[in-house]
């Protein structure tokens, strides 16, 4: 056997990592960590990569971080962005986005070593990046660095110095980035896609689909860093008349990462912490559209529903914007007023019923009257629900309750008769009936009746109703176990009226109930939710929005292809063509 030749490289890194000798080792790598962004070695990339893994594997680990990595790092970025030569070397293209993603995985929970990085001066170079020196790539890792040196208390100070940049970008890419990564890379044709982008998004090993799947991934997670950044300012209540701007909060009902970021609060978390601040809250109760989707998400099968409902709750409870809102908000929250728990939220209903209700005697005897009379009929039905219902019941015998639970089965069929007749409006005032005298812990029956008045609204063509009793019956049957007709009824409901995301997730959700079911044996999604979800799956793709508004054909694509930053990194890839260094991870 031969043995391998002793490595000539004076500071190789990868020599340096395998030096038995504890102090050793530790004194090559500090002068490694030095010499690497003043030297041209086409091993870096291997390098970076090298670390990138550590970092993710071992992001506590304080060996790297004390012996200067967080300097190594900004001043390659740096080099990166001010050395065009340089960059276009060899594999150095890929030095920036690695360096960047080092420092971002280094700070995400460790107060200590953002404190170092910043110390080492990595704040700048983040910046450059942030302002699309580079391009989306790199802008995803850098705004990720940069929220997580925002999120720790001693760092924040040091990004704060660039706040209205910081936040003027962040909001720019949240409200472009979907348009820029779908006219950059996904709507064009797969040749002209930048080699590195392809490398980066797929390890170097990726087909096609792969690549416009992580993009899509990878855009979601630059939009959602940006609102997390957004958010460490708001939470402060730095700049919130910048964050406030009109068309930004319009803008940011939307953004809410497809199915792609699950874990993350998105528009709506943003929206819920500006609602915690006064100026936050007059701003988003000035805006009709962004009450009317909060309202929309707080009747959803939305992850972030609760976050909906603390949004209201915010609004009503201030005495400046109660009175702006409420006309919006009463007709939607009278509809959850019986919802018990809702994650780790409890009596989630009588939190809202007190709320609604803690000056319902101004209304009710005159003093005050709302702008819309549809508002005063709900609070005036939630009065009754849970004040004069609640007393009726208590005065009821058992004899008397077991009568009413005959004459309301009575009541039930006569209703499901009329309906099976055509004769649906009929149907649906007998409903209306059995619910007036159906007392209020027969919630079974009471869960049928609401989703069969329901089914009757939809055949009369009345989304908006037929939302309200889907959702009342899903508040009775409680998120656990959910009513599953309810579910594809409220899914239909919102499909009529245009809302593709929450008609998405309700079809969802009912399609999980089937299959979690104890009744069912053998499950088969239902050809006319297979329908639906397809429908809604591309009217909610992350790109639809971006492809519609740009209009984008691919033959005419190639030609108006132009990449955003200072290098036009596209032109400059045609220029050369870059390899990919032994598949480095990614």
């Amino acid at each position: 056997m031969h043995s391998e030749p002793p490595c000539s490289k004076l500071n190789c890194f990868f020599c340096t990592m395998n030096e038995p000798e504890p102090s050793v080792r530790r004194a090559k790598l500090s002068q490694c960590f030095k010499e690497m962004p003043l030297r041209d070695d086409q091993e870096h990339v291997l390098v970076l990569s090298g670390l990138w893994n550590i970092s993710m594997a071992q992001p506590d680990d304080p060996e790297f971080p004390a012996l200067g990595i967080f300097e190594c790092m900004a001043k390659l970025i740096h080099r990166g962005i001010i050395d065009q030569n340089w960059l276009l070397r060899g594999q150095n293209i890929y030095i920036p986005y690695y360096a960047a993603h080092i420092i971002g995985s280094y700070t995400m929970d460790n107060p200590q070593f953002a404190e170092k990085a910043v110390k080492s001066g990595v704040v700048l170079p983040l910046m450059e990046l942030l302002r699309g020196k580079m391009s989306w790539v790199e802008q995803r890792v850098a705004v990720r660095a940069l929220g997580h040196l925002a999120s720790h208390e001693k760092t924040f100070e040091a990004v704060v110095v660039h706040e209205v940049e910081i936040i003027s970008l962040a909001m720019e890419i949240a409200s472009n980035c979907l348009e820029v990564v779908y006219k950059e890379f996904v709507g064009i044709k797969p040749r002209k896609r930048p080699k590195y982008h392809c490398d980066l998004l797929t390890r170097g090993v990726g087909e096609l689909e792969l690549q416009s799947r992580k993009a899509e991934e990878w855009a979601s997670q630059l939009q959602c860093w940006s609102l997390y950044l957004l958010n460490c300012f708001a939470s402060k209540e730095r700049c919130l008349n910048l964050i406030c701007n009109t068309e930004f909060l319009n803008n940011l009902c939307g953004m809410w990462g497809g199915l792609v970021n699950l874990t993350s609060p998105a528009g709506i978390g943003l929206l819920r912490t500006l609602c915690s601040s006064k100026t936050g809250r007059e701003n988003v109760a000035n805006s009709r559209q962004v009450m009317e989707s909060i309202c929309n998400v707080s009747r959803s099968s939305d992850d972030w529903q609760n976050m909906a409902i603390d949004c209201l709750l915010l609004l009503l409870k201030d005495p400046e914007t109660r009175y702006g809102v409420i006309d919006i908000a009463a007709s939607s929250l009278v509809d959850l007023v019986e919802l018990r728990s809702l994650g780790e939220s409890k009596m989630v209903g009588e939190t809202i019923s007190q709320t609604l209700l803690q000056d319902y005697y101004k209304i009710k005897f005159g003093f005050l009257k709302l702008k819309s009379q549809e508002a005063e009929k709900a609070l005036e039905e939630l009065w009754e629900l849970r004040v004069e219902n609640i007393k009726r019941d208590k005065l009821m015998s058992e004899q008397d309750m077991k009568e009413r639970q005959v004459l309301v089965g009575k009541l039930k069929k006569q209703g499901n008769q009329k309906f099976w007749t055509g004769k649906i409006e009929k149907a649906c005032k007998i409903y209306s009936k059995a619910l007036e005298l159906c007392p209020l812990n027969f919630r079974k029956e009471r869960i049928v009746l609401y989703s069969n008045r329901a089914q009757c609204y939809l055949l009369l063509k009345n989304p908006a109703a037929a939302i309200s009793d889907t959702t009342r019956a899903l508040c009775l049957s409680g998120t656990v176990s959910p009513h599953s007709k309810s579910l594809w009824r409220r899914s239909q409901a919102y499909d009529m009226k245009g809302l593709a995301k929450e008609s998405l997730m309700d079809c969802l959700m009912f399609i999980n109930s089937r299959i979690k079911s104890e009744h069912t044996k053998r499950v088969r999604i239902p050809y006319y939710a297979a329908r639906m979800i397809n429908k809604q799956m591309n009217a909610t793709w992350l790109f639809a929005n971006a492809k519609s508004k740009l209009c984008i054909k691919k033959e005419k694509t190639v030609d108006e292809y132009e990449s955003k930053g200072e290098y036009q990194l596209q032109e400059m890839m045609d220029a050369k063509n870059m390899g990919f260094p032994g598949k480095p991870m990614i």
